[in-house]
């Protein structure tokens, strides 16, 4: 069974902000490549839920099973990514955060 995954317009506005960071932070032309691997790696952990939303971790101290997070390596660190699981077929992404941010948890 394959979920469709719907991506909320909070956690676009995520990637973006995220994306444009990157962007930012570049000195060098070789850096500019580092912003589309880390939207490319939290693409590939989207097509994960699709396949496998149970399996990623609970989000703690949440009183539904059904919203999670799957953590994403990238670099030294890497993204967050907060989901819930919405009905047999469905998974929305509700957020997309770096985890060093401060609102991560």
């Amino acid at each position: 069974m394959t979920f469709v995954v719907v991506v909320a317009p909070e956690a676009k506005n995520d990637l973006l902000r995220l994306y444009e960071y990157l962007l930012e932070r570049a000195e060098y032309v070789e850096d500019l490549d580092m912003a589309d691997r880390a939207i490319e790696a939290i693409n590939e952990a989207m097509a994960a839920l699709a396949r496998t939303p149970f399996l990623f971790r609970k989000v703690a101290g949440s009183r539904s099973a059904l919203r999670r997070e799957l953590v994403i390596p990238f670099g030294a660190s890497g993204y967050v990514l907060a989901y819930e699981i919405a009905s047999p077929q469905l998974v929305i992404v509700l957020a997309v955060r770096h985890q060093h941010e401060a609102d991560h948890h």
